[in-house]
């Protein structure tokens, strides 16, 4: 099982785009985050397979969430 992290502003898109990775049987989305303070704490407590993770974002920016991440 592949478990993924979903980051992005837009409610919409990160619920499209939840509904497209679980039609498949090997995805999970084990979480979602609207900007990157939340992605960096659902990453490092939850340490997901992949985090899908747009740059621009309020709070932190994905580029800046990345860098803390890794």
């Amino acid at each position: 099982m592949i478990r993924i992290l979903l980051a992005d502003e837009h409610a919409l898109f990160r619920q499209g785009l939840k509904s497209l990775l679980e039609a498949e049987p090997d995805f999970k989305v084990m979480g979602e985050a609207k900007d990157g303070r939340e992605a960096l704490r659902h990453a490092l407590e939850a340490h997901p397979d992949i985090i899908l993770m747009d740059i621009q974002m309020p709070v932190l920016d994905g580029v800046q969430a990345t860098q803390e991440i890794l």
